[in-house]
């Protein structure tokens, strides 16, 4: 009868001097087709046969062994192979043994002899079920490390982008602001007009003859635009350049603009020069 769930092949070693226990044993779980059951009468010749069968799952030993007893067994079994689980079967009922079984070998459990033989199965696929389980969970941690091994790396990758991206943009605010800058110096207004007909750029000059006392961006060229220059936009619109002698505000301009790059869908810039400066120019 089959009492673990586990599928795959399951070894167990079973460790005590007295032959006849071991044959006890034998009997008592020759019906589990995958437990593959392995013996030994002394705790020197458990080591062995551990060495030489790798994947042991659980260890049962007799606590009252000659030469070596089940304490010792199993602080060494439990230094060379940690994940096995241990258990101690003895009929010492000594509490003093059991907790330096517990403290030094790391057992499992402690059951004692006679034993009964439905608990001892229910025990041994207990002990089975837990090997299982911890070798489970030990690989989903290692997976969950490397998992955020891996999302460390991204994150740093991320900071690294975030703060490139985000000089890039401080570089471009700062170029951005050069640029107005550049453009507020000059003698002669400069303002852009979109697809949509609202003023969209301007510099100091253009704000303070076309719009002294009010808002210059943002607005619809209709609202804040004298008809000399609707005018030229008009024919901007038409021709795709135009220069026109303009009288706005208190001064003369020659005003000329055109398409930004020749591309209609970029909008229109204009440029107004005092004639006067033209004319001091000649």
């Amino acid at each position: 009868m089959k009492v673990n769930s586990i599928d795959e092949q399951v070894k167990i070693l079973f460790v005590d001097d007295e032959v006849n226990v071991l044959r006890s044993l034998r009997r008592l779980f020759m019906d589990e087709d995958n437990y593959e059951l392995l013996f030994a009468e002394s705790g020197e010749e458990g080591l062995e046969i551990l060495e030489q069968e790798p994947g042991v799952s659980v260890v049962v030993s007799d606590y009252r062994m000659p030469q070596m007893n089940g304490v010792e067994f199993f602080r060494q079994v439990h230094e060379r192979w940690p994940d096995t689980i241990r258990i101690v079967l003895s009929g010492f009922a000594d509490t003093v043994a059991v907790v330096e079984a517990i403290n030094i070998g790391h057992v499992y459990k402690f059951i004692p002899k006679p034993w009964n033989d439905e608990e001892l199965r229910v025990n041994i696929a207990n002990a089975v079920e837990t090997f299982y389980l911890n070798r489970t969970n030990s690989k989903l941690s290692a997976q969950l490390e490397e998992r955020n091994r891996e999302l460390l790396l991204i994150n740093a990758h991320l900071e690294d982008v975030v703060q490139q991206r985000t000089q890039a943009l401080e570089l471009r605010s700062q170029v951005l602001q050069l640029a107005q800058d550049i453009l507020d110096c000059l003698p002669v207004a400069v303002f852009g007009i979109d697809i949509e007909d609202c003023v969209v750029q301007a510099n100091d000059k253009a704000t303070r003859i076309l719009a002294p006392d009010s808002m210059l961006l943002g607005e619809k060229s209709d609202d804040v635009l004298p008809s000399s220059l609707l005018a030229l936009i008009e024919l901007i619109k038409s021709a795709g350049a135009a220069t026109e002698r303009i009288e706005c505000g208190d001064g003369e301009y020659i005003a000329t603009g055109s398409y930004l790059n020749d591309d209609r869908d970029r909008g229109i810039i204009i440029a107004m020069i005092p004639v006067h400066l033209l004319l001091r120019a000649q």
